[in-house]
């Protein structure tokens, strides 16, 4: 019996399933993984990046919003107690800055966005409520691997994908940036996810007294296109996510 013909369709889902099994892949990467020309593999792309089942990140593909509405989040007691207290913090904190701004807690090795704030010419970002990205080359992930040793050893073990020039991809590396962030409480996105998007988060604590050995139960981030522009946003993004931690210790 004849094997019926490979169909577009075919070629898709191994495209898909190449996508998936990385942090974030370049298109020579996708071709040469699937066996595809690069002709071939860029209409593919270019066709579920439409229908939203990818999307891309500078020259890297990821899966994309599709997905997640298929694959959800898993709903959570403890997320849903994360948003319902810490929204109106965000919510300030918009009005403070106007800039676009994220409430994330940590999924696995990922951030999860559970509300996403912005004014009517928002920065371009691949961030999306419900989503995850990764959370080594993210303010809001820096600021929570920072406070918690296992998902921080866990990213360390696996692929760092260099997103843009400023990425870091190096475990040492992250390291450093992690202890700086422990000693300051607060995180900087230098454009590493996306170019030209650059952001200042802080870490939430469940507690009065902030990171006294406790894990980071979620951060807010705002964001800006000019790198400048974090020093203003700075004590902002510090002084609401310190009140969000004595709001989250006091609803128990």
């Amino acid at each position: 019996m004849t094997e019926p013909p490979v169909s577009p369709v075919d070629r898709a889902f191994r495209v898909l399933r190449v996508t998936a099994a990385g942090t974030g892949m370049t298109l020579s990467e996708i071709a040469r993984e699937t066996g595809l020309a690069k002709s071939t593999a860029l209409r593919l792309l270019n066709a579920l990046e439409r229908n939203d089942a990818v999307t891309r990140i500078g020259q890297r593909y990821r899966l994309g919003p599709l997905v997640h509405e298929l694959d959800p989040i898993p709903v959570s007691p403890a997320y849903e107690r994360i948003r319902r207290v810490l929204t109106p913090f965000l919510a300030h904190l918009f009005e403070a800055t106007r800039a676009t701004v994220h409430l994330a807690t940590l999924h696995g090795d990922e951030v999860v966005y559970l509300n996403k704030l912005h004014g009517p010419r928002p920065i371009p970002s691949p961030s999306r409520i419900g989503g995850g990205l990764p959370a080594y080359c993210t303010g809001v992930g820096k600021a929570m691997l920072a406070f918690d040793e296992n998902a921080a050893a866990r990213v360390a073990q696996g692929p760092m994908v260099a997103w843009t020039e400023t990425t870091l991809t190096s475990p040492d590396a992250l390291a450093v940036e992690l202890g700086e962030i422990r000693r300051k409480k607060r995180a900087v996105d230098h454009a590493e996810l996306t170019p030209g998007l650059y952001c200042v988060a802080a870490p939430v604590f469940d507690d009065d007294e902030g990171a006294g050995g406790l894990r980071a139960v979620a951060a807010l981030s705002a964001s800006a296109a000019d790198e400048s522009a974090l020093a203003r946003l700075e004590p902002l993004v510090t002084r609401v996510a310190a009140a969000a931690g004595r709001a989250l210790a006091s609803d128990r």
